[in-house]
């Protein structure tokens, strides 16, 4: 499988494994503190090849997702569940098998920050505060990544998803 785009992971493990199963190039963060550099070198990847960021699925992760779409909007995103990218003692992209690594990269999002198709109001009657499990179905259907209320909300207003569309999941 060809990908076109850079992907940005956070180190060389992830890098090794996505090479190892996919005809791809990759740009490393080196963990969670991203330097201006790397910002310059995912912003030029972004105009010249487009990007997805492709971090693990944890706190430090969700980190560098932020740092990167706020200096370079326009990105994509591919997430990976947890609970198929993990070892005894580590979770990351690195550990994830080719066919999980594959749905992931099949299912990238691009947020746009001026969307605004679902409303608080709207949020809170779904019932997706204060039910993880509830906002886990929606938030695997809509491949947006494991997240909390504030997240979850703000993500499926950036891609546009409706009440209906959440109700249609629910």
């Amino acid at each position: 499988m060809h990908i076109h785009e850079m992907i940005v992971v956070e180190g060389h493990n992830d890098t090794h494994t996505l090479k190892r199963f996919f005809d791809c190039d990759t740009i490393e963060t080196g963990g969670d503190h991203v330097s201006a550099e790397t910002l310059e070198r995912i912003a030029a990847a972004q105009k010249s090849r487009g990007v997805i960021v492709f971090t693990d699925p944890d706190k430090a992760g969700n980190h560098i997702r932020t740092v990167i779409e706020r200096h370079v909007p326009g990105v994509k995103h591919a997430f990976i569940d947890q609970s198929v990218a993990h070892t005894d003692k580590k979770v990351g992209v690195e550990h994830a098998a080719k066919a999980d690594l594959e749905e992931s990269l099949r299912h990238v999002v691009s947020f746009d920050t001026a969307r605004n198709s679902l409303g608080w109001d709207e949020f809170i009657e779904l019932g997706l505060i204060g039910d993880a499990a509830r906002r886990k179905r929606v938030s695997d259907a809509f491949h947006i990544g494991k997240c909390n209320a504030k997240t979850c909300f703000k993500r499926l207003n950036q891609l546009g998803i409706t009440r209906n569309a959440i109700e249609e999941i629910l």
